[in-house]
């Protein structure tokens, strides 16, 4: 009986971890080992930074919506508060979004959330 390599199985592996290691600086991208190692930390930073991309837009958004909102003489957590109680119910995305582009209904948005 014939003996048994794994050559042909270890190069296939080898290529599919060098191939997604590409652009890599030095020997991240040219060693297997390393190559493995980077690409198993590249996915690790991957996994982390989609959750913190949600944390930083939000951020942004709230920012923008406050920039707005003090324009017209109003705080960011007064809005929420206004538009909480008016059973207004505008994402922050959203309101961010009206807050550059459409000015003339964040105003009447503020407005109807600050009134008495």
């Amino acid at each position: 009986m014939p003996r048994v390599t794994k050559a042909k199985i270890a190069k296939r592996k080898h290529k599919k971890v060098l191939k997604a290691a590409k652009g890599y600086y030095g020997a991240r991208s040219r060693l297997y080992k390393t190559a493995k190692q980077s690409n198993i930390k590249s996915l690790q930073y991957a996994f982390r930074d989609r959750k913190n991309r949600k944390r930083s837009f939000r951020a942004l958004w709230i920012s923008r919506i406050n920039a707005g909102a003090r324009e017209l003489g109003v705080t960011y957590s007064e809005l929420q508060k206004g538009l909480e109680q008016k059973n207004i119910k505008l994402n922050r995305k959203v309101l961010s979004d009206i807050a550059i582009h459409n000015r003339a209904a964040f105003e009447k948005v503020v407005s109807t959330a600050t009134e008495k």
